[in-house]
């Protein structure tokens, strides 16, 4: 294959996978209103394990501890709240908008077992969770 069409198909092929991100992106952002009202973004997440912990860090930029719901419901931890817009940018036009807002709602299948919330903190626009493993029988 000569050089020339080797950097085309390089770059179509760049161009269809910066594509999938954005679509992969929209998943993850999908304002209230558009199909119904109960509608919710889901925020990322990363999960760490190691012996009876989980450590979960889930990014809400913006998001205060007044507006976060966190709580285990059987084997799923939930996470959910709402990131509003900041008071001090009420009246500006909106030039670019890819921070999701409003209303949202992260459900996470816990690996068996019975767990509860050792730590809870939101910093900088990550919240972290640290959950312990609780053995059934003894409750700890």
């Amino acid at each position: 294959m000569p050089s020339r069409d080797l950097e085309r198909w390089m770059w179509a092929e760049a161009c269809s996978m910066l594509d999938q991100a954005e679509r992969l992106q929209r998943q993850f952002f999908d304002p209230p209103g558009r199909r119904g009202a109960a509608r919710a973004w889901q925020p990322p997440v990363d999960i760490y394990a190691t012996g009876n912990e989980l450590v979960i860090m889930a990014a809400l930029p913006g998001v205060t501890a007044e507006r976060l719901e966190v709580g285990i419901d059987g084997a799923m931890l939930v996470i959910a709240g709402e990131r509003r817009l900041p008071d001090a940018l009420r009246g500006h036009q909106v030039q670019r908008l890819e921070i999701p807002r409003g209303r949202f709602e992260r459900r996470l299948r816990l690996p068996p077992g019975v767990y509860q919330i050792d730590r809870l903190e939101l910093n900088h626009g990550c919240l972290v969770l640290v959950l312990h493993r609780v053995d059934s029988l003894t409750g700890e």
